[in-house]
């Protein structure tokens, strides 16, 4: 693809200010990058998966709200982030963080535990153990 062809259409990325770096091939032939805020095939894709997280997060907050489950799974699914990748936060086994989903569970966290998941959550203490919402 040519430098002068490098797609600048509306993306999800280029929303929140950023820009993808793609090779192109500039004037004189040779391999160069190119900032691009997308193309549209690329861009539906991902207002699609941007739908489906954040209809996932509404679900986790209707459920946390129940008592379903515990607050923990709304902003894991908040937070764009699956049980794998929390667990490697909190550092802890994948299983450990998982049981943490259940309210009663959750309900006798220690409060170092509680403190290291406000602070991955960028939330307090207080907003994470009485969850509104």
């Amino acid at each position: 693809m040519k430098k002068s062809e490098v797609p600048q259409d509306k993306s999800p990325i280029s929303e929140h200010g950023s820009n993808e770096l793609l090779y192109a091939v500039d004037e004189n032939g040779k391999m160069t990058t190119v900032k691009s805020s997308g193309w549209e095939a690329k861009s539906s894709v991902q207002y699609q998966n941007l739908d489906v997280l954040n209809q996932r997060a509404e679900e986790a907050k209707e459920k946390a709200l129940l008592g379903e489950w515990s607050p923990i799974v709304y902003y894991m699914e908040l937070h764009k982030m699956d049980w794998q990748t929390l667990a490697a936060y909190m550092n802890k086994w994948t299983f450990l963080i998982k049981r943490h989903q259940k309210p009663a569970v959750f309900k006798k966290l220690n409060e170092k535990t509680m403190a290291k998941y406000a602070e991955v959550f960028g939330i307090s203490v207080n907003e994470l153990k009485n969850f509104k919402g």
